[in-house]
Order: C-alpha cells, then structure tokens, then sequence
C-alpha cells in the first residue's frame, strides 16, 4: 500500500514503538493519528511529525469509539491501523503470598487482547465501505505480539497468553477480512528498547542485550517500524506473525 496522503491509527502513539511508528509513517507521508491513555505523550509526538494526538483507553469501547471518530473527522475514516498499546505484569500464578490477584492477570487481557480486538473492529468497519485502492487493498492492520506468545517465561503467564491471543487472532482477521482486500499482519518483537526497559539499570539493559545472538543488542523501535513499512508495502504480506528478534529465543527465566 501507498501510504502517502493515506490516514493511519496507530495505539501506543506517544513513546517507543508506537512513536517510532508514527513518525515512519508521516516520513511516508501518511495522516497520522496517535493515541494514547498519555494524551500528553501522543499530543507531544503528534506536534513533532504534523499529526494529532487522541486520549484513548483502548480497552474501553466509548473511549476507543470516540478516538476512532476524532481521527475519521480530522483525516477520514483510516486505511492503516497499527496496534502498540500494551503492558506488562509480571507475577506468577501462585507466589508466595498466594494465587495472583485475578484483577492483575485481567487487565494485562483488557488491553494487550481486547484494546487489539477493539481498534481492528472499529478501523475495519470504517475500511470497509472505502474504494478500494490500486491493486484491490482497501487497507492494513499490524498487531504487536511478542516472543512471549511462543517461550513465555516464568511470571510472564498474563503477559504472554495476552500475545499468543494475539497470534491466535491474526490469521481469522486476515481470513474474514481477505475479501474485501483488509491485510492483518502481526509482529512478535523480542528483547527492544522501550520505556519500560530503559528504565532498568543500565547494567541490566546490557546484559539482556548480549543474550540476543546477532545483532547482540537491544532492538530499536525504528527497526520495528521500518517491519510495519515493509509489511505495509508488500500485498502479499498478509495472515503472517513475524518474529523480530534476531534469532533469540527465550529461557524459563
């Protein structure tokens, strides 16, 4: 797909993947709607590349109803959705104090599956009705996984049955949506460098970095973003989760 004068959703808009995403896509020269539940931190990210910044809990329909409209109004209904919202929770499923608080393991779902379910309802809705475009497309979503979906470690329970959830969804999507020429991609991102691994000590961020065998480092939310621009330029791109990790692979803890 072509992206420029395109309109583009992107969650998680105001730091690390999400962030780097949208300014890949207004580089592109897309329409570029941010949002965040930091609506500061979207806001701040939109003033910089020309976009807009929306308040949004993905994981509530009215919130994410009313981001999805603010966006169609300032840009038209969006071809392009790229979901980045997510959080971690780490805890295991009995610790020491007992069973893990069930509200915990429910909220990692509410927004690393449901907030994806949400948006990709609501931008395909939108897509829907639109002409298509050359080549037949009518538009793209890319989900975020993890490698978590694949060797969840240890505590990572919530956190990687929310991405395999993740995989789970992509491959129906791209099925239902295939006839009306709506792309559903997702991409699983290993260790990278995002606004909860820097704030580890720096010593941490090292050592998790050397465990990737090549490049043996942390990955960086542009190389993500340039997979969501390659994803978005090939048609035949579609139905496909794609690690991003350079060749690592996960321990039990």
């Amino acid at each position: 797909m072509r992206t420029e004068g395109i309109a583009a959703i992107v969650t998680g808009g105001g730091s690390g993947l999400g962030a780097a995403t949208g300014r890949a896509l207004a580089a592109a020269g897309a329409k570029v709607a941010l949002l965040d539940l930091n609506e500061a931190g979207a806001a701040a990210v939109a003033a910089e590349i020309g976009g807009i910044g929306i308040g949004c809990d993905v994981s509530d329909a009215r919130s994410a109803e009313a981001a999805v409209a603010h966006a169609a109004e300032a840009h038209g209904p969006a071809r392009i959705l790229v979901n980045c919202a997510g959080v971690v929770n780490a805890g295991r499923i009995v610790g020491r104090k007992g069973p893990l608080d069930l509200a915990a393991y429910a909220r990692v779902i509410e927004i690393n599956l449901i907030g994806t379910f949400n948006l990709m309802r609501l931008v395909a809705a939108g897509a829907l009705p639109l002409d298509p475009l050359e080549g037949g497309e009518r538009g793209v979503i890319v989900s975020t996984a993890s490698v978590a979906a694949y060797e969840g470690q240890i505590g990572q329970a919530a956190y990687a049955s929310s991405k395999a959830a993740v995989v789970g969804l992509t491959l129906p999507a791209a099925r239902e949506f295939a006839p009306a020429g709506i792309r559903v991609c997702a991409i699983a991102p290993g260790l990278f460098e995002t606004p909860m691994m820097k704030g580890l000590p720096q010593e941490v961020q090292d050592s998790l970095g050397a465990a990737v065998p090549f490049p043996p480092r942390l990955g960086r939310p542009e190389e993500y973003a340039a997979l969501v621009m390659a994803i978005l330029a090939n048609p035949m791109m579609n139905g496909e989760v794609i690690r991003l990790d350079g060749a690592l692979r996960m321990q039990a803890k």
